[in-house]
């Protein structure tokens, strides 16, 4: 239980113009504020930002928390990016926090009189619609038929205009859609939400391991863990899916790792969440030595499983063909801490609201055997659960 001190304080930055960062931790939520630095990434900076970090090895205490955007990543490898539509949000934004205070459940709290200046829209516009998204669906059947890619994430956009008031929005997402890897940021002019499940990175001391998530199963009544379970192991799409997303994660890894030192820790496993279950697997290995922070990332962003597999002639086919930026989508939100640790999510399953635009971008996987109408209904199906918010 919180005790009185404790919510008020929340409260009180709850309705200040104060900017703050929630994350999920393993027994509740950590809330990150009075920000002594904010750094704004680009091309030019984010080298020297990632350098600059690992000169700070000995502090145990001190981190930096925020994300790197899709596009910036695809930067950092090379990845050319053709022109694209969209709003002109940050690549990546990190702050130093001062303050932290553990959170150990929801806050219910009131508002003072800023809710007039908030605005709802429960009308989203799809940036492709049916007709289009099948056009692509094809176009890429064809390329893994060439071999040129064996697994394809298609990303769709829901956008209205709107402005939101993310602390409560973001509340009641985790009481429909608790995630281990849940986040919000509330800044001055902008705010993002998320129930992300996908853990990217998390690296302690020389120990570095990845989750990778592929396959998803919607609960039912009927439905326990071992018949979900039942269900991924013979569902043949869901398994090939899922087996290369887990071989491109090893390689990923073993880019970075002592050689055979890259094992599968969790092989195949079902997790439980409120209204879905998970197929998941578990990799880890041992870093070499001089391995940087800069390494690391280049060698795991974008995360694989939510990109296709092989990840760099698949990432240089979607950058053809997405006319839409992706911002945060498919970015990486998380900590690192000053010692040398790290903890990153896979940005899914989110919100971003700026500029007074509310963006909501998902991705269904496309490989030999996908069926499009399958894959764009499963794209909806993904986005009703946070668009339901601004009814």
């Amino acid at each position: 239980m919180h005790n009185l001190k404790n919510i008020t304080k929340l409260e009180k930055i709850f309705n200040s113009n104060k900017p703050f960062i929630i994350y999920k931790s393993n027994i509740g939520f950590d809330l990150y504020t009075d920000f002594s630095q904010k750094i704004i990434l680009n091309n030019k900076n984010i080298s020297s930002f990632l350098n600059k970090i690992n000169s700070n090895k000995n502090k145990n205490t001190d981190l930096y928390i925020g994300f790197f955007g899709y596009e910036i990543l695809c930067n950092l490898i090379n990845i050319n990016l053709s022109k694209q539509k969209g709003i002109n949000f940050p690549k990546g934004i990190f702050y130093k926090p001062e303050t932290k205070i553990k959170i150990k459940d929801k806050i219910n709290y009131i508002f003072s009189n800023k809710e007039k200046k908030y605005k709802k829209n429960k009308n989203f516009k799809i940036n492709i619609n049916k007709k289009k998204y099948k056009l692509i669906f094809n176009k890429f059947i064809k390329k893994i038929k060439l071999g040129e890619t064996y697994q394809i994430k298609i990303c769709t956009k829901y956008s209205n205009k709107s402005y939101i008031e993310p602390v409560q929005y973001f509340w009641r997402l985790m009481e429909s859609n608790l995630a281990p890897e849940s986040f919000m940021i509330r800044d001055k002019n902008y705010s993002i939400i998320s129930c992300s499940p996908e853990n990217l990175i998390s690296k302690k001391g020389n120990f570095i391991s990845t989750k990778p998530i592929a396959g998803t199963l919607k609960k039912t009544k009927k439905l326990n863990k071992l018949k979900a379970l039942n269900f991924f192991k013979k569902n043949i799409k869901e398994t090939k899916e899922h087996n290369m997303i887990v071989d491109m994660e090893r390689n990923d890894l073993s880019k970075i790792c002592i050689p055979g030192s890259v094992k599968i820790l969790k092989n195949k496993i079902v997790e439980e969440y409120k209204d879905l279950f998970h197929y998941v697997s578990l990799v880890g290995g041992k870093l070499k030595r001089g391995i940087l922070l800069i390494n690391i990332i280049k060698a795991m962003m974008p995360g694989g499983s939510v990109i296709g597999c092989p990840k760099i002639s698949t990432l240089n086919l979607l950058n053809l063909q997405e006319r839409s930026k992706r911002n945060i989508f498919t970015g990486s939100f998380g900590i690192i801490k000053f010692n040398g640790d790290l903890r990153f999510n896979i940005i899914i399953r989110s919100i971003l609201n700026y500029k007074k635009v509310s963006e909501i971008s998902v991705a269904s996987g496309v490989v030999i055997d996908s069926n499009a109408n399958h894959e764009f209904n499963e794209n909806y199906i993904k986005a009703k659960a946070l668009m339901d918010l601004y009814k």
